[in-house]
């Protein structure tokens, strides 16, 4: 009993073929008697110069240097994500000193009011008000500046 092929079989072979051939195919460039350029896939007749010969009669082999599709689209979501990382922190560093400035600013105004004659209120755990007396209020101004010497300066 004979193998029953698809009936696409052939048409497919057909293409195969025709891609298949123009790949390893040399391609002709010459002049022809009048001065005009020729370019053919058949080399010109016997005894007329042929000027420049392109295509190769076998594929050429891949370019180890030169990247693929694939690499080259990895690197350029790697890139792409350096970037993004890279931004990230720069917008982190940034609020971080921005949120240093401003304690630095406070506590620079709270340094100004402790040290001026002015009375301080304060609350204590429970929530009431007391002001602020000579020893403590020395307490906090020594509080303060060490705080403004390690993170403002």
């Amino acid at each position: 009993m004979p193998a029953k092929h698809s009936p696409f079989l052939p048409l497919l072979l057909a293409a195969a073929l025709c891609v298949a051939l123009p790949a390893g195919a040399q391609i002709y460039q010459w002049k022809d008697s009048s001065g005009k350029t020729v370019i053919s896939d058949k080399p010109p007749a016997a005894g007329t110069p042929v000027e420049k010969k392109a295509g190769k009669s076998s594929p050429a082999p891949a370019d180890s240097r030169q990247p693929s599709m694939v690499d080259r689209e990895l690197e350029f979501r790697k890139r792409q994500l350096e970037s993004r990382e890279k931004a990230e922190k720069a917008e982190k560093e940034e609020a971080a000193a921005a949120e240093r400035e401003r304690n630095c600013r406070a506590a620079r105004g709270a340094l100004q009011s402790l040290e001026s004659d002015a009375r301080i209120m304060m609350r204590n755990e429970d929530g009431e008000r007391y002001v602020l007396d000579k020893a403590r209020r020395d307490q906090e101004i020594a509080r303060v500046k060490q705080i403004i010497e390690t993170r403002c300066e």
